[in-house]
């Protein structure tokens, strides 16, 4: 999530060790983690296992030859504060579709005084962009014409409403039209792309290609929770539709061809100020105002089946369906979207429901289930895998250009199958914890049992996943963001952004309200270090990597890629300096070469002023063949390998760095800039100079950014 709306607050207050502490324990039982994957290649059981994460360190002899990784060609750039992005030598940056831009014929042409209106802003680029991915309309021209689907994650209602707003009355009543503007800012963007014969990009404002789809689109609910009790709401008796997908933050994609969507701030539109139930606490449903206030703008003459209504969900009527009381649990989802179509999103509810930061695939196997990983952003939250019935079949890979039913085969991969949530274990191992029904809790219940759900409830569970998980004994993470995945070893990466409520090992968990993890709808107040979770006060960060033997398998390796910190802390665990120091990683990708090469970019987020006084938020790049931990490293980047890892790109100041795809053939890197503070230079520009500084103050747009090589080359040799 972005560090600007970040919801502060504890929610897990479960008792369940968390990731820290067992990190500690870790590295004070063998004094050295040795190895790390890529020239130290896995070969346990057949490819399975992280050097570094067996007791027998004599078990990672390398049986086969190590192919020669690829090599970063690029100079560390220096950490930069201006409103300018800045890249290597060699390389050009340009603005390409601002929010604002229009998609089409329906909304007036951008200018930087200009106040939205609804019908503008949904038919414009959306605010705040974030997570996204390309797909091509053909194979041929994959590189140079696809289509981009983007996340808008939030707003800045200063700049959306520029010197007007936000407004309200003397009653705190939100103007009704505002409120639907702010709505259809919100949400997801898919627009067309094309590369010219210069190297720069402009996207095609004719395409039918081109849509939003906002806080108020209608879509429908798959899987366990569809046309259960828990989503039945007045606008929806049967339970099977809902209006919106909300504060989508990373994304996904599938491998026939859609893009996944991911729900992650979503409590804070919501308000229930009596009614409450344990899934409302447990996710942080507001008790009195929402994010924006779009409640207040109810009764409006204007208003069309409670469309602002629906974000207060205290129970007024006799049952559920005479009500909102249910409309948050139609939230927190994995939504799915054919970019390709104009058929209606899918929310995928049995991959769970929590703060999902995104959805990534795992490796595929001809013949083995389908897997998903996400994490639930949130101090002191888990992380999340959904394995398929379903088998992969390669047939069901995505066929561009051809018209069919991706959605169907969707169908068939993410609605059916089993929810785990990830245990971390001191020795380098770990454990997927069934989340089921007929799952055994640690205190010897069913699962439904102890979460006081009839035998076989699997909506419920669903519902209540963050319970769930709390009952099986989950380890809490330091806000688990981003995750990416190696198509080839399937070595899953995720990023641990933060965790100021981290603290010492040997002190007690702490908690909102309650004693125990069995007092549902609660969470942790502070928690102290564990195993992937090693520092206290953490407020550098770090990347964590695990394997598993195979795609349905329930047990892991795991052990930490790089820790954040600025060049001088004492805890600078991966010996950073000037030229690579980060904090709070947040975005993630490997980004696949082929033949088994890739590079692992990292994006930041970061709020630590030790970091921040030197650089504005970055991107760097690794390749994780090319680094092994050394002795007496703590993390596979060291002392003795750091220089691998280096700074690309810098943001302008106040951003954030977020949301990374590329051509197939490398030859140009699209990244989103999040909540500048002042740029880019030309506020009136679709396109334009993206290293160009701002000179005076402009009206601020989050903005794609497309980089590419000068030679023509692949970007970062």
């Amino acid at each position: 999530m972005s560090k600007e709306i970040e919801d502060h607050r504890i929610l897990n207050r479960s008792d369940n060790e968390p990731f820290s502490a067992i990190l500690d324990r870790r590295v004070s039982r063998r004094g050295i983690m040795q190895g790390g994957l890529g020239v130290a290649a896995m070969t346990v059981l057949g490819g399975f296992g992280l050097a570094g994460c067996s007791d027998d360190d004599d078990a990672h002899a390398d049986d086969q030859p190590a192919k020669t990784p690829l090599a970063l060609a690029f100079e560390s750039v220096k950490g930069s504060k201006t409103d300018a992005i800045v890249v290597p030598a060699g390389y050009s940056a340009q603005v390409l579709i601002p929010w604002g831009t229009p998609l089409n014929s329906s909304a007036r042409d951008w200018n930087p005084g200009m106040k939205m209106t609804p019908e503008d802003q949904l038919n414009m680029v959306g605010m705040q962009h974030d997570g996204m991915h390309n797909f091509p309309l053909d194979e041929k021209n994959a590189s140079s014409d696809f289509l981009l689907a983007m996340n808008n994650e939030y707003i800045d209602q200063t700049a959306l409403w520029f010197q007007d707003g936000p407004t309200s009355d003397v009653d705190g009543k939100r103007p009704a039209d505002e409120v639907r503007t702010e709505i259809n800012a919100h949400g997801v963007t898919i627009v067309r792309l094309k590369k010219q014969g210069d190297g720069s990009w402009v996207h095609d404002p004719s395409s039918l290609y081109n849509r939003r789809i906002t806080s108020a689109t209608s879509m429908d609910l798959a899987g366990p929770v569809a046309g259960s009790d828990y989503v039945k709401t007045k606008y929806s008796k049967d339970g099977k539709t809902v209006r919106g997908t909300n504060n989508n933050c990373a994304n996904g994609y599938t491998p026939w061809g859609t893009y996944l969507t991911c729900e992650e701030n979503w409590p804070g539109y919501f308000i229930k100020k009596d009614g409450r139930e344990m899934d409302d606490d447990r996710l942080g449903i507001e008790d009195e105002n929402g994010r924006y206030g779009w409640e207040t703008a109810a009764g409006d003459a204007s208003e069309v089946d409670d469309e602002f209504a629906r974000f207060d969900t205290t129970p007024r009527g006799g049952s559920a369906t005479d009500d909102y009381r249910n409309e948050a649990r139609g939230f927190g989802y994995i939504v799915e979207i054919d970019p390709y179509s104009d058929a209606r999103a899918i929310k995928r509810t049995h991959l769970g429901r929590f703060r999902h930061e995104g959805c990534w695939p795992g490796k595929l196997v001809e013949g083995e289930p389908v897997v998903f990983y996400s994490g639930h952003d949130s101090r002191n939250e888990y992380i999340y895998k959904f394995v398929s019935k379903a088998v992969w079949d390669p047939a069901d890979a995505n066929r561009p250009g051809d018209n069919y039913d991706r959605l169907s085969i969707g169908a068939k991969y993410m609605d059916e199958g089993t929810l785990y949530v990830a245990k971390f274990n001191d020795d380098g191992t770990g454990e997927w914890l069934p989340l089921t029904p007929d799952a055994q809790t640690p205190g010897g219940k069913s699962l439904a049992t102890a979460l006081g759900l009839d035998t076989g409830d699997l909506a419920g569970i669903i519902v209540h996943t963050c319970d769930a998980a709390d009952l099986m004994g989950a380890t809490p993470m330091d806000r688990p963001e981003w995750g990416t995945v190696d198509p080839h070893t399937g070595e899953v990466y995720m990023t641990l952004t933060n965790n100021s409520d981290r603290t010492e090992a040997g002190t007690d968990a702490t908690f909102t309200s309650g004693n125990s993890v069995e007092e549902l709808g609660v969470g942790y107040a502070s928690a102290p270090v564990n195993g992937p979770n090693p520092r206290a006060e953490n407020e550098g960060g770090q990347v964590i990597r695990w394997v598993e033997p195979s795609p349905k398998e329930a047990t892991f390796e795991w052990d930490i890629f790089v820790c954040g910190a600025a060049s001088g802390d004492a805890d600078n665990l991966s010996g950073l300096t000037e030229l690579n120091q980060f904090a709070s990683p947040d975005g993630l990708w490997y980004d696949d070469r082929g033949d088994g090469k890739g590079i692992l970019w990292i994006e930041t987020d970061n709020g630590y002023e030790n970091v921040t006084e030197d650089t504005n938020d970055q991107l760097l790049a690794v390749v994780p063949a090319a680094v092994s931990q050394g002795e007496g490293d703590t993390t596979v980047i060291g002392s003795g390998n750091q220089t691998q890892l280096k700074r690309f790109l810098v943001g302008p100041n106040g951003c954030e760095v977020t949301g990374i795809c590329a051509t197939p053939d490398k030859s140009a890197l699209f990244i989103n800039i999040q909540h500048p503070g002042n740029w880019p230079a030309d506020d009136s520009a679709a396109t334009q100079d993206a290293t160009k500084v701002t000179s005076g103050t402009v009206r601020p747009r989050a903005s794609t950014v497309v980089i590419w090589k000068n030679d023509g080359g692949q970007i970062g040799l």
